[in-house]
């Protein structure tokens, strides 16, 4: 890089630890402020934050390979996470979620289970499973963070060595000033990473035309939707690519998206994992800013991402096509993002995309970190060690496991092979087995903290055994051996044991209101408060959830089609947009703009 490039990226680490710094000593009063920053800060905030967090280097990696593959079909593989958890999250979950009023994931399971045994087991379970997850997190961050930094620099280092010393500088902030630090460099970061995806769309449109786009992929390439099959040839335009979609097991193209769809909506109806996700959700100041935290998160996190993708996959296909060629059966689409940034950059815009892109990196790392932490300090030690902690005590000790997380989130990273390994392994193993036993805790009162723990258990247990044991098993077999794991423990574990207290079932359902099997539960309530009614609006809930999938597509659409130049389907996916956008101002919007939530609790 020019030495303009370096100051840019250097003062950009400067600012970065100078905001740790000043947030300190308001993180520090207490570890409510340095873990949720005292639940002070406004949605739209915490919104921007948990959508800058959304956008990391080793998943924009992922996506350009998927776009550059798949052409505009491979915006539905994005469902392998999926990215539409977040409408679910903003329709009614994130309500749900933030009415317990509690610190952490972990806590929550109190609200749910209550204090006995039962409920102490699902506990530890979310515990457990969140600090698996928050290692497993870091460490596919580490990999792709070092890949992309190292063409940048003029050290001879090797790209684990850079991937080590940013996630050092990281570190310092996030130790510092907790989430006030998370929240407050998120929003710096989202003004980079806005900035990187609009010089990348500008360069790519001018240094590009649409026919050299086509030129250098299969027909269809363009198109967004699809048959059963795939139906993208690109045996002559680059050879090894066919073995590559054989191998993901990707030709049955229909019938993968259909099993991505209902694994998605599964994974989405578990609520958010115990990571950042619901750690903003709880940063929140009331269930309705929960709601509205989750629709700043879904545009901050698609719109400038996927504008920046688009941007990087074009000027790759028509100026990288080559190279990867070159590269036979090895070909490797990881290092399309580096080499578009590194080549065809002017100076100070490559400083400003290279910090946009690491800013994106440490959003992501801090707020695991922060949220692992939280699980250590709140779940483990205040719980099970000192509960009468001084709250200054338990700051410092936010400060000293910060630090051990990012110790351990690094040793992992030396051992990660690449991002897709890791990508593989975070969707398809360590997801599912969260799913079954927090879709049943939210729509099944029989449900009991015995079964929730076990099927924690024996899905996380299954997550890293499987995978050793089973190496070559495809991604799909490997998700439902997972879940099915973890549904027969949770099932059989469940009715096995007896259910909750009435007490503690009674006081879930008054305080979250959830729809479902609850009716032996609300009959109990009406004994005690005659017109208590049930959560009648399932039925709209889906309705939204349906339209808001169809929006979320179009906004990840229309900046595709606007890098292609395709006006007359960028003019159909803003239509699109608009009129989902209309559709949610009017059922949920306004709902809940009313109820601050989507039922008032003496309804």
């Amino acid at each position: 890089m020019h030495a303009l490039d370096i100051a840019i990226m250097v003062g950009y680490f400067i600012l970065m630890v100078a905001v740790g710094a000043w947030v300190t000593k308001k993180a520090a009063r207490d570890s409510e402020s340095y873990f949720l920053a005292g639940k002070s800060l406004p949605w739209w905030v915490i919104g921007v934050a948990h959508g800058s967090s959304g956008i990391d280097i080793g998943g924009t990696m992922w996506f350009v390979t998927m776009l550059y593959i798949y052409g505009a079909k491979g915006l539905f593989l994005l469902w392998i996470w999926p990215l539409f958890n977040v409408i679910f999250r903003m329709v009614y979950l994130g309500t749900w979620v933030r009415r317990s009023n509690v610190l952490t994931g972990a806590e929550w399971m109190r609200t749910r289970f209550g204090r006995g045994r039962g409920g102490e087991l699902a506990y530890l379970s979310v515990v457990i499973y969140a600090l698996v997850s928050v290692v497993g997190f870091l460490s596919y961050a580490f990999k792709p963070l070092g890949k992309f930094a190292a063409p940048f620099f003029p050290f001879d280092w090797s790209p684990d060595t850079y991937a080590l010393v940013i996630m050092l500088v990281a570190g310092v902030y996030c130790v510092l000033g907790g989430m006030y630090s998370v929240v407050l460099n998120d929003l710096i970061q989202f003004g980079l990473i806005l900035t990187a995806a609009v010089i990348i769309a500008v360069v790519a449109m001018v240094k590009t035309t649409p026919e050299q786009v086509l030129a250098a992929v299969p027909a269809g390439w363009d198109n967004l939707f699809f048959g059963w099959r795939l139906d993208l040839d690109w045996s002559e335009k680059m050879p090894a690519l066919a073995g590559v979609i054989q191998s993901q097991g990707y030709e049955l193209f229909g019938f993968l998206i259909l099993m991505l769809f209902v694994k998605g909506v599964l994974v989405s109806m578990a609520g958010p994992t115990p990571n950042y996700a619901i750690q903003h959700v709880l940063s929140t100041r009331n269930p309705r800013e929960a709601a509205l935290e989750n629709l700043v998160m879904c545009l901050v996190s698609l719109a400038p991402r996927f504008l920046l993708i688009a941007g990087i996959g074009v000027l790759g296909m028509v100026f990288f096509s080559d190279q990867l060629r070159g590269m036979g059966s090895k070909v490797d689409f990881e290092q399309v993002l580096p080499a578009v940034v590194a080549n065809y950059l002017p100076v100070g815009c490559k400083g400003l995309i290279v910090a946009g892109l690491v800013a994106a990196f440490m959003s992501t790392f801090v707020s695991t970190v922060n949220s692992g932490v939280a699980y250590i300090v709140n779940d483990i030690y205040r719980r099970y060690v000192r509960p009468d902690a001084p709250q200054r005590k338990l700051v410092r000790l936010g400060y000293l496991w910060s630090a051990v997380v990012i110790a351990a989130g690094i040793g992992f990273g030396y051992t990660t092979l690449n991002v897709h390994s890791v990508t593989k392994w975070v969707a398809n193993a360590l997801v599912p087995a969260f799913v079954v036993p927090n879709v049943l805790k939210w729509h099944w009162w029989r449900f009991n903290g015995h079964g929730f723990w076990a099927g924690m258990a024996a899905g996380t247990a299954a997550a890293l055994a499987v995978p050793a044991l089973w190496p070559t098993l495809k991604d799909v077999n490997l998700f439902m051996s997972i879940l099915a794991i973890s549904a027969l423990a949770s099932v059989a574990v469940c009715l096995a044991t007896a259910p909750e207290p009435d007490d503690v079932l009674k006081s879930f359902y008054r305080t979250v209101r959830p729809w479902g099997f609850w009716r032996p539960i609300l009959l109990k309530c009406r004994a005690e408060t005659p017109q208590i009614q049930p959560n009648r609006d399932c039925a709209r809930d889906w309705f939204n959830v349906l339209v808001g999938i169809a929006w979320q597509i179009a906004m990840i659409a229309a900046p595709i089609y606007l890098i292609l130049r395709q006006w007359d389907r960028l003019g159909l996916a803003l239509a699109a947009f608009v009129a989902g956008a209309v559709i949610l101002k009017f059922t949920w919007y306004d709902r809940l703009s009313r109820d601050e939530g989507y039922l008032a609790p003496d309804r």
